[in-house]
Parts: C-alpha cells; sequence; structure tokens
C-alpha cells in the first residue's frame, strides 16, 4: 500500500499547473504560465515512470493522468497562444486553438483505447503542448503567420499516424 499515491499526486500536480497556467493567461503573466506548463511536462514524465516502478500502475491513473494531459498540454497552450498571438487573427485564431484541442483530445483517447506497443502513434499531447509553451517563451515574437502554420502543423501531427518511439 506505501506509495501507491504517490504518482496520482504528480499527476495531480500536474493538472494544478495546467490550470495556474490558464489563470496567469488571464492575468495576461504569459512567461509564467508558459514555464508552468513546462513543469508539467517534467511533472507528467515522473508520474508514469514511477506507478511503473513502485508497480502500482494502474487503469485510473492512467485515465487521470490522460484529464491532467488535455488540460496542461491542450486546453493551457492552446488559450495561452491564443492569447498572445491567435486572438489577433479573429475568428481563424478562435479556430486554430480549438482545432489544437481537439486534436490532443483525439491523440488521448487513440492511446487510451490501444495497447501501448513501445511506440507512440502521432506526437503525443505532452510534446505538442511542450513545444507551444516553449515557442511562447522564446519565439514569441515570429510573426503570427509562423506561429499558426505551427500550432496546425502540430495539431495535424499529434492524430496522424506517424510512429514515434518512447525515449
Amino acid at each position: 500500500m506505501r506509495g501507491t499515491h504517490i504518482p496520482n499526486i504528480l499527476t495531480a500536480i500536474n493538472l494544478a499547473a495546467g490550470v495556474l497556467a490558464l489563470i496567469l493567461v488571464m492575468a495576461e503573466n504569459y512567461t509564467v504560465a508558459a514555464a508552468l506548463i513546462l513543469l508539467a511536462t517534467i511533472l507528467d514524465s515522473m508520474d508514469g515512470k514511477l506507478a511503473r516502478h513502485l508497480k502500482v500502475a494502474s487503469d485510473f491513473g492512467k485515465e487521470l493522468d490522460s484529464l491532467a494531459d488535455l488540460v496542461s498540454f491542450g486546453v493551457a497552450p492552446a488559450i495561452l497562444v491564443y492569447a498572445m498571438v491567435l486572438e489577433g487573427l479573429g475568428v481563424l485564431g478562435l479556430i486554430i486553438a480549438i482545432v489544437f484541442v481537439v486534436c490532443g483530445a483525439l491523440r488521448l483517447a487513440r492511446f487510451n483505447a490501444k495497447d501501448f506497443t513501445g511506440k507512440f502513434e502521432g506526437v503525443p499531447i505532452t510534446v505538442a503542448g511542450g513545444l507551444v509553451a516553449l515557442l511562447m517563451l522564446v519565439g514569441k515574437d515570429l510573426h503570427a503567420g509562423i506561429i499558426l502554420t505551427i500550432i496546425v502543423g502540430l495539431s495535424f501531427l499529434m492524430i496522424s499516424k506517424i510512429s514515434i518511439p518512447k525515449f
């Protein structure tokens, strides 16, 4: 029984970081919001490894992880990039932000519905969301068209059939 909740606590902290990132976007504190999304990527990389190491991996933990991932790496990055760049593009920007979240949700659902073979099908939402946060930290001055192209590209890479080995 010892340690069975530790991975889920890390997942809950990942989720809290995503929610806090959303709140900070509303307060226009974009840098800290992006940093929190990147912190969530670190936490996400630890929870599953820890669950397997402690031999406490569970369906509950897998589902909780996916829900946290949708917030921290789907919704939070989409709202961050929308507030910083895409809002200026009007309805197109809104659609692109929504497409990113929907593609992330589809990617998570597909992952949960299949047995993991050691290779990911499509870019994981954690990678896509982390890249968006990193882009908003270091590439925020790029032309809006370039950022839009990157967001659209990441969206479709998440739902692609590209095989990516787990590192």
